[in-house]
């Protein structure tokens, strides 16, 4: 699921390329960000990526994702713990809320490791 350009191709490591926004790699690079939103946030409830609407990736001692994506909250708390493929949005009027956020997530593959230097989100 990471991008490597073809052989021919004009790409250089170091050059942010776009991506499209289904590619499981950016998909997965989204829910990181969202982890660490939730983390960060005093809210009770957990929110999770509504949609992606842009996707860059940068090949830099791994892979280092910029993700311009809409979460939205969920009927779950966050003391819940919930596995947020089952969490369904906020269907309440009072509780809905969608914010547009911008994250930054380092992928090192060969390290299993994925970092989120930059969480911006309102």
């Amino acid at each position: 699921a990471t991008y490597m350009p073809p052989p021919h191709s004009t790409t250089k490591p170091g050059f942010p390329v776009p991506m499209d926004t289904n590619n499981p790699g950016v998909r997965k690079a989204a829910r990181f960000g969202v982890y660490q939103y939730n983390n960060s946030s005093n809210d009770l409830f957990l929110f999770k990526e509504w949609q992606i609407n842009k996707a860059m990736v940068q090949i830099v001692r791994g892979l280092k994702y910029m993700l311009h994506v809409d979460i939205g909250r969920t009927v779950c708390e966050k003391r819940e713990h919930s596995n947020l493929d089952s969490c369904h949005f906020q269907r309440k009027k009072k509780l809905q809320q969608m914010l547009r956020c911008y994250f930054e997530v380092w992928i090192t593959p060969w390290l299993q490791k994925a970092n989120v230097p930059v969480t911006l989100c309102h």
